[in-house]
C-alpha cells in the first residue's frame, strides 16, 4: 500500500450519535404502540418500521431481532432509560430500602408500584403473551419474575429487620404476600377490569401491604 494511500475511518460525529439515538427511540416508541394493540405475536418488524418511518433493514441493524426490540424497549420503560442500571439501583428503588420507618417505606413501594405499572403493565402483558410462543421472551419473562419477587424480598427483609413484621409472620410467607399484592396481575384486575385509577390502586396497595405485614404496634 502506498504511504499516500490511508485507510478509511468510520465515520463519526455527536451529530450522527444524536440521530442514531433519535431514531431508536422512534423504532421503540412505534413498536410499544403496536405490541400493545396487537400482540408480540401479531405484530411484525415490517409493520414497525413503517410505523417508525425507517426501513426494514435500520430495525434490525439497531435490535437483530423482534425479541431483541421487545427486551430493549422493556429495559427502557421499565428503568426510564435503556442504559440505566438494574432496579435494584434505582434512586427511587434504594429510597425505599433507605427510609427507616417500615410504614413509610410501604407507601414509598406503592408509589413506585404506581409509577412503574403506569409505565410498562400493557406492556407486561405483551411479554407474557409473547413468552408462549418465543423462548427468547419466555426467558425474559422469567428473568422480569425473578428480579422483581428480589426486589419485593429486599424490601421484607429491611422490615424484617426492624422487627416490624407481624409476629410469625417469616420473610419467605411475607415476601409471597407482598408479591402478590404488588404483582402486575392485581394491576391488571383492579385498574383494567374494574377500572380503578392508578391514585386509587396505590392507596389500596399501601393500606393493604401495611395490614398484611406489619406488627400492629408498627402502623401507628
Amino acid at each position: 500500500m502506498s504511504d499516500s494511500v490511508k485507510p478509511k475511518r468510520a465515520y463519526d460525529s455527536p451529530r450522527r450519535r444524536a440521530q442514531a439515538a433519535a431514531t431508536r427511540t422512534e423504532i421503540l416508541a412505534a413498536a410499544q404502540s403496536l405490541f400493545e394493540q396487537g400482540g408480540y405475536a401479531g405484530t411484525t418488524i415490517d409493520a414497525i418500521a413503517v410505523e417508525a418511518g425507517v426501513s426494514l433493514k435500520t430495525v434490525y441493524i439497531a435490535f437483530e431481532t423482534k425479541s431483541g426490540l421487545l427486551r430493549a424497549l422493556w429495559n427502557a420503560r421499565l428503568r426510564g432509560d435503556e442504559r440505566a442500571p438494574s432496579v435494584a439501583e434505582l434512586p427511587w428503588y434504594r429510597e425505599v430500602l433507605d427510609e427507616p420507618d417500615p410504614v413509610r417505606q410501604l407507601h414509598l413501594n406503592a408509589r413506585n408500584a404506581r409509577g412503574a405499572k403506569v409505565r410498562v403493565g400493557a406492556l407486561l402483558e405483551v411479554v407474557r403473551g409473547g413468552a408462549l410462543a418465543d423462548p427468547e421472551i419466555a426467558a425474559l419473562w422469567e428473568r422480569i419474575q425473578a428480579e422483581f419477587h428480589d426486589n419485593q424480598r429486599a424490601i421484607v427483609q429491611s422490615l424484617h429487620r426492624k422487627k416490624a413484621l407481624k409476629p410469625g409472620l417469616g420473610v419467605d410467607r411475607a415476601t409471597d404476600i407482598l408479591w402478590t399484592l404488588n404483582h402486575p396481575a392485581v394491576w391488571q384486575l383492579l385498574t383494567g377490569e374494574r377500572r380503578w385509577t392508578p391514585k386509587r390502586y396505590e392507596q389500596w396497595l399501601a393500606e393493604a401491604s401495611c395490614a398484611q405485614l406489619l406488627r400492629a404496634d408498627r402502623k401507628l
